[in-house]
C-alpha cells in the first residue's frame, strides 16, 4: 500500500486532506510539527509528504531539507499561504516537486498527489535487468534469455552508470520506459529524482513550459511563475518519452540545455543552469525526420551519446512463453485468477502471431485472456489475437481496418454477454478499452488516417488521439 504524510499544524487542514485522499490503496499519515513527521517519515517511509512551509515552531524549508537529508528520493509538495509563493518556488528549486496555494482546491490536490505517486512509483518500482531466478517477483523486469536480450541487458549494465544522454530506439510497445528506469535505477543518479514527460501527451502550446517552466504572465492563463521539470529535476534524470513529436521551437531550447546546461523560462529573462542526464525515447525513424525538417540533426547528435535500440517481439520468439508465463502469473495477483500454466497448443499459437504492438499487445492478450478463462490451464480458444490490419498499434499507418465491421460490434456485445454471464472483474473497463480501440478505427478509416480530421470528430485533441491510437491496446494505467 502506498503512503503519503501531511505535515501541518492546522488541524482541520490535516483531516480535510485525509478524508479526500485516503483511500484502500493510499494510507494517509498526519502530523501536527516537524518532529512528529520527522519521526514517521523515519518509520513508516511514506512516498510523499504535503508539508506546509509555515510550522508553528519551524521552517518548513528547515524540515524539507532535513527530509531531503534522510531519504531523497521522497516527492515533497509544499502548501503555502498566497503571501509564500516566492518562498516556496525557492524550495522547488532545492527539489521540491511542486506547491499548493491555501485554501487548496481539492481537485488540483488530488491530480498533484496522483502525478506525485506516479512518479514515485517510477522511481522506486524496481526494473530488473537480470534473469528471471535472480529477480523478485514484483520487479518489472527485461524478459528473455535469448542472444537479443542478453546482448542489449549487457549494454544497460555498462551504459547505465556512465553519465551520458542516452536514445532508446524501438517500436510502440517494446519497453523503452521500462530501459530508461533500469538505466535510472543503475546510475550514479539514482538516488536523485526522475521524472518522466510523454512530448506526445502534452499540447505543443505547453511542452516547453511544462520542460522549462514560465514567468507570470508570459502567456494566457499564466496566473503565476512555474517551474518546469529541468528546475526540479536537478542532479537527477528526466525521460522524455516519444521525443520525436517535440516541436522544432521546443528542440531549439533542448539543444541549447543539452550544449551549454543552460536555459531560460517561458517569458523570463533570467539565465539558469541545469544537471540533469537526458534518456529519450521514440519509435520513429529520427534519421528520416532530419531529411524532411521534422528533427534537428544537431539535437539527435546531443541526445545520442549512447544508443540504445530495442528489438520488436517478432525478432526474438523464443522469449515469448517465458513473457507469457510472466504476465500469467503478474496478472494473477491483480486480478485474483489462479490459471497455474498455458497449454503448448496456445504458445504455439502465440509464437505464430506477428505481434504488431510488441510486449504490451502480449501483456494485453494475457490478461483478457484471464479474465475470460476457466480452469488451471490457459487454453488457446481464450486468446483474442487480433490481425496486423485491426491493431492499434499501427492503426495510425495501416491500410483499411477490416475488424470495424458490424461482425466487430457483435464480437463485442458477446465478449460483454460472456463475461456477465461468468461473474468476471473488470467488465466495463475492458468494454470501454474495446470500444474505444474500434471507435478510433472506424474514425480513422473514415477519414482516410488524417489524423487530424479524425480528432475533429471525435472531438478530441491530436496528441489525445496520437496516445489512443499507440496505448490503447495497453492495460490502464494503475
Amino acid at each position: 500500500m502506498e503512503s503519503l504524510l501531511v505535515i501541518d499544524d492546522e488541524a482541520g487542514i490535516r483531516v480535510s486532506i485525509q478524508d479526500v485522499l485516503e483511500t484502500e490503496e493510499l494510507r494517509v499519515l498526519t502530523a501536527e510539527g516537524a518532529e512528529d513527521g520527522i519521526a514517521l517519515l523515519q518509520s513508516e517511509n511514506p512516498h510523499v509528504v504535503l508539508l506546509d512551509i509555515r510550522l508553528a515552531r519551524e521552517s518548513g524549508l528547515d524540515v524539507f531539507r532535513r527530509i531531503h537529508e534522510i531519504e531523497p528520493r521522497t516527492l515533497v509538495i509544499f502548501m503555502t499561504g498566497h503571501g509564500n509563493a516566492d518562498t516556496a518556488i525557492e524550495a522547488m528549486k532545492l527539489g521540491a516537486l511542486d506547491y499548493l496555494v491555501k485554501p487548496l482546491d481539492l481537485d488540483q490536490l488530488q491530480q498533484v498527489v496522483h502525478q506525485a505517486l506516479k512518479i514515485s512509483r517510477l522511481m522506486h518500482a524496481p526494473a530488473s535487468v537480470e534473469t528471471a531466478a535472480a529477480s523478485g517477483e514484483t520487479s518489472d523486469r527485461l524478459i528473455g534469455n535469448g542472444p537479443v536480450m542478453q546482448s542489449l541487458c549487457k549494454q544497460i549494465g555498462r551504459v547505465a552508470p556512465q553519465d551520458v544522454n542516452v536514445l532508446i530506439l524501438g517500436e510502440s510497445g517494446t519497453g523503452k520506459e521500462l530501459v530508461a528506469r533500469a538505466l535510472y535505477q543503475h546510475s550514479r543518479r539514482g538516488q536523485s529524482p526522475f521524472l518522466a514527460i510523454n512530448c506526445a501527451a502534452i499540447p505543443e502550446t505547453l511542452l516547453e513550459s511544462e520542460l522549462f517552466g514560465h514567468e507570470k504572465g508570459a502567456f494566457t492563463g499564466a496566473d503565476r511563475r512555474r517551474i518546469g521539470k529541468f528546475e526540479q529535476c536537478q542532479s537527477g534524470t528526466i525521460f522524455l518519452d516519444e521525443v520525436g513529436d517535440m516541436p522544432l521551437a521546443t528542440q531549439a531550447r533542448m539543444l541549447r540545455l543539452l550544449q551549454d546546461g543552460q536555459f531560460q523560462r517561458v517569458g523570463g529573462n533570467e539565465t539558469l543552469t541545469a544537471d540533469v542526464r537526458v534518456l529519450a525515447a521514440t519509435n520513429q525513424d529520427v534519421e528520416a525526420m532530419i531529411e524532411r525538417g521534422a528533427f534537428r540533426r544537431d539535437l539527435y547528435y546531443r541526445l545520442r551519446g549512447v544508443t540504445l535500440t530495442l528489438p520488436p517481439l517478432r525478432e526474438r520468439r523464443e522469449d515469448i512463453p517465458e513473457l507469457a508465463h510472466y504476465f500469467l502469473f503478474r496478472f494473477n495477483r491483480q486480478l485474483g485468477t489462479n490459471v497455474q500454466t498455458i497449454s503448448q497448443e496456445a504458445l504455439d499459437r502465440l509464437q505464430s502471431h506477428h505481434w504488431p504492438g510488441n510486449v504490451r499487445e502480449l501483456q494485453s492478450v494475457i490478461r483478457e485472456a484471464l479474465i475470460g478463462s476457466a480452469g488451471p490451464t490457459l487454453l488457446p480458444e481464450f486468446l483474442t489475437l487480433e490481425t496486423e490490419s485491426d491493431s492499434p498499434a499501427e492503426l495510425d499507418t495501416a491500410g483499411p481496418l477490416g475488424a470495424v465491421d458490424q461482425n466487430a460490434w457483435a464480437d463485442l456485445g458477446r465478449f460483454v454477454e460472456n463475461c456477465l454471464l461468468q461473474g468476471h472483474p473488470n467488465v466495463y473497463r475492458e468494454s470501454l478499452r474495446r470500444f474505444d480501440r474500434m471507435v478510433v478505427g472506424q474514425a480513422m478509416q473514415h477519414c482516410s488516417h488524417s489524423q487530424s480530421r479524425a480528432a475533429e470528430l471525435l472531438g478530441i485533441s491530436r496528441p489525445t488521439l496520437r496516445v489512443k491510437l499507440r496505448e490503447s491496446a495497453s492495460e490502464a494505467e494503475s
